[in-house]
C-alpha cells in the first residue's frame, strides 16, 4: 500500500527555500535555506516538476511593487534554478480573494498548469496556511517547520519533516517502495 512518487511538489517560498524577510523587495536579500537546493535537485533528478505557490501580501499593501516582487522571484530563479510554474498572491488577508492561501486557489492553478492532478501532487511549506491549502486543495502536505510554526500548526499537521530535503526524500523513498 505504499504511495508514488508525485507528478509535482509545490513548494512555499519565505521559510522554506529561502529565509524568510518579511516584504522584501529586494533580490540581494535572497538566502537560500540550507537544504533548498538539495530538495529541489532531487525532485529534478527524478523528473518531478516543481513550482513555488508564495503570498505577497505587500503588494497590496502597497511595501513593495509587483516588478520588485517579481525581481525577488527572478533571482530565486537564479541561485536555486527554474521552477516550472510560479503563483503569487498579491492580496491582504481579509480581502476574500481564493487564492490566498489558505485558500486552495494558487494550488489548485498550479496543478492545472503542469497537467497534474492534485491527488498526484504534494505541498512542502513552513505554516499551517500552507497545509490547509494542501488539504483545501488535495495535496499531501508537509510541514517543515521553522521558528515562526507555531506548535498547534506543528500539531495539526498531516506529516512534518526536519527539512525541506528530508521531506522530498520521504516522498522519494515511499515511491520506490509502492
Amino acid at each position: 500500500m505504499g504511495r508514488r512518487i508525485p507528478h509535482a511538489v509545490l513548494f512555499d517560498r519565505d521559510g522554506t527555500l529561502i529565509r524568510d524577510v518579511p516584504y522584501n523587495g529586494d533580490p540581494s536579500r535572497v538566502e537560500p535555506l540550507p537544504t533548498a537546493a538539495e530538495a529541489l535537485a532531487l525532485l529534478r533528478a527524478h523528473g518531478v516538476r516543481i513550482g513555488v505557490v508564495t503570498n505577497q501580501s505587500g503588494i497590496e499593501r502597497g511595501l513593495v511593487t509587483r516588478a520588485q516582487v517579481e525581481a525577488v522571484n527572478a533571482r530565486v530563479e537564479a541561485v536555486l534554478g527554474p521552477f516550472d510554474v510560479w503563483r503569487m498572491c498579491p492580496h491582504v488577508p481579509d480581502a476574500g480573494c481564493l487564492c490566498r492561501k489558505p485558500a486552495p486557489g494558487m494550488l489548485t492553478s498550479a496543478c492545472a498548469a503542469l497537467r497534474v492532478p492534485p491527488g498526484a501532487a504534494a505541498m512542502i511549506g513552513d505554516i499551517g496556511s500552507d497545509m490547509d491549502a494542501a488539504d483545501a486543495a488535495g495535496l499531501r502536505g508537509i510541514l517543515v517547520p521553522t521558528e515562526a510554526t507555531r506548535a498547534e500548526e506543528i500539531r495539526a499537521a498531516h506529516e512534518v519533516a526536519e527539512t525541506a530535503v528530508d521531506a522530498v526524500r520521504v516522498l522519494l523513498a515511499e515511491g520506490a517502495d509502492g
